[in-house]
């Protein structure tokens, strides 16, 4: 290998790990911020012995979003886990960039065929 392509696939994996590091810590500080917000604002125990399911806003992104804004404990919570769920997809499509840079058509390829299934299992109803 060429010492100037070891040098572009080191900043590449450099870059990689820098936002997949990102993603989770800002996912978990999130979370954690949510859920100190949360147990402040509801000290009292739970009932578990009914259920009750998510609320309408935490089914869509501008819900959830919406929420957050709002700094209610689970808005940051449901945030910092589409955050979550959104790092490897952001890393994957990341990986496709890489590799049109890199001019590798083969992993360009293999890479939307990964990314195409992330978002039909995320996106795709069946």
């Amino acid at each position: 290998m060429r010492p100037d392509l070891q040098s572009t696939d080191k900043r590449i994996d450099d870059l990689m790990g820098l936002l997949l590091r990102t993603g989770v810590i800002i996912a978990a500080s999130l979370v954690l911020a949510g859920g100190v917000l949360f147990l402040v604002r509801h000290p009292a125990p739970m009932n578990y012995r009914v259920f009750h399911g998510e609320p309408r806003d935490y089914r869509t992104v501008s819900g959830i979003i919406g929420d957050a804004k709002s700094l209610t404990g689970r808005g940051l919570i449901q945030l910092g886990l589409l955050l979550l769920i959104a790092t490897p997809v952001a890393r994957v499509t990341f990986s496709v960039f890489a590799f049109i840079y890199e001019r590798d058509w083969k992993y360009v390829a293999f890479t939307l065929v990964v990314l195409g299934l992330l978002m039909f299992s995320l996106f795709g109803r069946g």
